[in-house]
Formats: structure tokens, sequence, C-alpha cells
């Protein structure tokens, strides 16, 4: 089985979620604010746990900015993603001061526009509309990417803050697939706003991967610990069967590492013990299964290798803080309006 599986897995498990929103032009000094994703989630993404934004750069170049980090430089065809949702500005030179906006309800205003949505930053004014073709110095499009936190998201807290995919890495395909999806939704084409959904998730997928592939060796993490050899492959068999009772034993025979070796080498990547990983991917594997389907509770906690319900029940509920039918009942009501303006 592939080390890759797990990440497989995890994206499939905390329903990404895209959207492409913005269409940007900028000309002359601009700088935008974006705050932090949470704060914006009421209207772009409304009921996801987490909101990833991310910005390609069609055209030009700038610079993006999350305090406490060095000004990221951006060129045409790269792509930033703030996995964490971080307030950040994007600007045309570090330290140019984000344009007001005149109304600060102006997104709720505008979620149920058809996206992209066209807005403009030029000589430190900010306008909806977009310039004349040609006038622009720089085009972003920028969107957003939604997932569950919880029960179980190893992925997100091991992406760094700001993730540059460069137009010439492995994966550069997909910049060019944003820029036709948003310019088949401008065109109001049947379809056209799924197609944006899919590719900014397929952002978020890719970077990730190509992310992944960048790591040095020897990196820890989660993600690092997908390329090692030996913890890897353990993540790999917790898995592809999350239901086994697995031990430390099982686990260090199947890759060749002695009980304590496994466990140590284990927390020195992850952070994690062994067991309490696989507690942890057993109850976003249960999540899963109780939103998706209609399975009884106490079948579910077969599957994810509880021998009882009640048992099952109590670690959900530690995991989550609802027993499982209760938390089923939670994710099949309607997502929260947004924010009326």
């Amino acid at each position: 089985m592939s080390q890759l599986d797990p990440l497989s897995d995890v994206l499939r498990s905390v329903r990404l979620r895209g959207s492409v929103f913005f269409h940007v032009n900028c000309r002359d000094q601009w700088a935008a604010y974006a705050p932090a994703a949470k704060d914006l989630a009421p209207a772009v993404m409304p009921g996801a746990e987490h909101v990833i934004e991310y910005h390609l750069f069609v055209k030009g170049e700038g610079w993006v900015a999350v305090e406490g980090e060095a000004p990221l430089k951006v060129r045409a065809g790269d792509i930033v993603m703030l996995a964490h949702g971080d307030a950040h500005v994007v600007s045309s030179a570090p330290g140019v001061p984000p344009a007001p906006s005149d109304d600060p309800e102006w997104l709720f205003k505008v979620r149920n526009d058809p996206k992209p949505i066209p807005v403009t930053y030029r000589g430190g004014m900010f306008e909806q509309g977009l310039l004349p073709d040609g006038d622009a110095s720089t085009e972003l499009v920028c969107g957003f990417i939604a997932c569950d936190l919880n029960p179980f998201n190893p992925l997100i807290a091991a992406l760094p803050r700001m993730l540059h995919l460069p137009a010439e890495g492995v994966g550069a395909w997909v910049a060019p697939m944003l820029v036709h999806a948003a310019a088949e939704s401008s065109g109001q084409r049947a379809g056209a706003e799924a197609l944006l959904q899919r590719v900014s998730e397929m952002v978020f997928v890719d970077g990730a991967r190509r992310y992944l592939d960048s790591l040095p060796a020897e990196t820890r993490g989660w993600l690092g610990a997908l390329r090692d050899r030996q913890v890897g492959r353990a993540i790999s068999l917790m898995h592809e069967k999350p239901g086994s009772p697995w031990t430390l034993e099982d686990l260090g025979h199947r890759i060749g590492l002695s009980r304590s070796a496994l466990h140590d080498r284990f927390v020195a990547m992850t952070g994690l013990a062994p067991m309490q990983y696989l507690a942890n991917w057993r109850m976003q594997c249960g999540a899963r299964l109780l939103r998706e389907g209609r399975a009884s509770v106490a079948s579910v906690a077969l599957e994810v290798g509880y021998d009882s319900e009640a048992a099952f029940s109590r670690a959900f509920k530690r995991a989550t803080g609802m027993p499982p039918a209760a938390w089923r009942r939670a994710q099949m009501q309607p997502q929260p309006a947004v924010h009326q303006a």
C-alpha cells in the first residue's frame, strides 16, 4: 500500500468544499487586507469548521504578508495558500497600507452574486468592478476552501501558514485550469459554478501533495511522518484497516521495529503515540460513517474497532463533545443562516 494513501484518506474524510470568490484587478500602488478566515466564513462558507484562503496571481506580481512572518514575493502563475486561515495583506509592495472599504458589510451583500465577484484596488482605493481590458498591472483569482477539523484532521497543522506554490513547480497545470474555470464562470456557462468548486478543491489537494514532495528528509510532523519509511508504513497500515485490533507489537512486527522503537520514533515524528493516533483516526472514520450513511451506532462502533457501542460512544463524546447519535443529528441540520447586512 502506498504511503500516500493516508493523505488521500484524510482529504476524503474532511469534506473539502471549494469556491472561487473574487476576480481582482490592481494597478498603481495597491494593498488589500483579508481578515482571518473565521471572520469571513459566515459570508463565504457558512457552517464551515475551517476555511483556507488562496490567491492565484494571473498577471503581474505582488507580496503576501502574515503578521510574524517575512513578506512573500509572488509572481504570475504562483499560488499562495493561507492554510491556517490567518489574516493577511496582499499588496504591490511590503508596507503599503490596505485600502479601506466604504461599506464593511459589502461582502455579505454580494455573497450570492455570480462568482467570481469583480473587484479593483488602485491608488489606495477599493471599488467593485474590473478595470478596462489591459489596464490592470496585476490580476488575481482568490478563493476559499472549507474543511472539517474535528474529530481529527492531522493535515492542517502540518502545513505552513503561507504555502507558496510557484508556477514552475510540479503540478503547475492547476493554475491554468483555475484561470479557465474562472473565465467560464464569468461567461455564465451552465455548470460553471460546479467547475469552480471542483478546481478550487484541486488547488488544495495539489498544494498538499507538492508540499509533501518538497519536504527534506527527516522532516517532522504528520506529513514528514508519511515520508518516513517505518512510521509512514505504520500510519498506512492503520489507515488501511482502522478496525483491526492493532497493538504496538503487531505494528512493530509488520514494519520491522521493536515496540519501544516504534513508539519512540512515532512520537518523535508526529507528537502522538501510535495507539493515540489510531484512536483519533478511528474517531474520524466513525464520524464519516455516521455522517454519510445510515448504519447504526453499534455497527459503526464495530467497523472502527470497538467491541461495544458504549465504549465507542464514550470515546466519541470525548473527541467531539457529543454522543454519536446527537452528533449525527446535528450534522443533518440545515447550515446556519449567514449574517444579513
